[in-house]
């Protein structure tokens, strides 16, 4: 699977896209000319936008600019998760930007988004709950309360930005490696021993052209990423009561100390701490 490019229409008599993908069993690492607003609630995910790659636990808003390939933030998750996306084009308000002073924030906010943004967790919650309530208004209180939203993010300071560079899809058109294919092999594989030899040879790559291929795409290693996903799975597993024991072996460590020793690297908390907090 290469890289696919999406096709956005508005809802009807609307001048945006708003609505809740479910997506999990489906690797869609896709781009679109519009700006994506995405909100997921979820027990813990990987987010995956231009060449940055992390995980989130909770929930997750991230503001996406044109064009940057991005994968769907519900992609192999195993518990429930709730998730809402809205899609617009840069003029959806016409000349509007160019006019009004008051939008003025809120074009800078759009610039921004060129490397992708991810909130903190108080604008998280805020947004979440107005983007959950905007899905039972009608059209024109929808716009309204999307500037609204789009105010508040232009405004908030606890902000990350993803990228360090344009991560738009000029740079990715000429890629050979499909990425699909490396994600579904760890995907499979991470409860075992994942091998980069074997997949370097599934991509038609030398393993050290394999290597420097993934750090140049992910800014990882291929086993620092491998651990990040593993990571990733085991707070879910560890959020369905089971075992810190019996959640190591089940994403393929079996030395528990080495396990714990990973897991705070990660979060900043062994998982014990970890299940107990999010548990309680």
């Amino acid at each position: 699977m290469k890289i696919q490019r999406e096709i956005v229409v508005p809802g009807e008599g609307q001048s945006f896209r708003l609505f809740s993908p479910s997506l999990r069993n489906y690797f869609y690492w896709h781009y679109h000319p519009e700006y994506e607003l995405v909100y997921v609630e979820a027990t813990a995910g990987i987010r995956h936008v231009g060449q940055h790659v992390s995980s989130y636990t909770g929930s997750d808003l991230v503001l996406i600019g044109p064009n940057i390939p991005h994968l769907n933030f519900d992609y192999g998750l195993q518990t429930e998760y709730r998730q809402v996306v809205v899609q617009l084009k840069e003029g959806f308000l016409g000349d509007a930007f160019l006019c009004t002073p008051e939008l003025a924030g809120i074009e800078r906010l759009f610039a921004r988004a060129a490397f992708g943004l991810a909130f903190g967790e108080g604008c998280r919650q805020v947004v979440g709950e107005r983007l959950k309530a905007m899905q039972g208004l009608n059209h024109f209180d929808q716009l309204i309360a999307l500037l609204h939203i789009f105010r508040t993010l232009a405004e908030e300071t606890a902000v990350e930005r993803l990228n360090e560079i344009d991560t738009s899809v000029k740079t990715f058109l000429n890629d050979k490696i499909r990425m699909s294919g490396v994600y579904e092999y760890i995907h499979s594989r991470y409860d075992r021993a994942p091998d980069v030899n074997e997949i370097a040879a599934q991509v038609h790559l030398s393993t050290a052209a394999f290597c420097r291929y993934f750090k140049r795409q992910t800014r990882m290693t291929f086993t620092d990423f491998v651990n990040q996903y593993r990571i990733s799975q085991a707070k879910t597993l560890l959020l369905q009561d089971r075992s810190v024991s019996e959640v190591s072996f089940a994403v393929g460590i079996e030395s528990l100390s080495y396990f714990n020793k990973l897991f705070r690297q990660h979060t900043g908390e062994n998982p014990s701490a970890f299940k107990a907090r999010h548990l309680r």
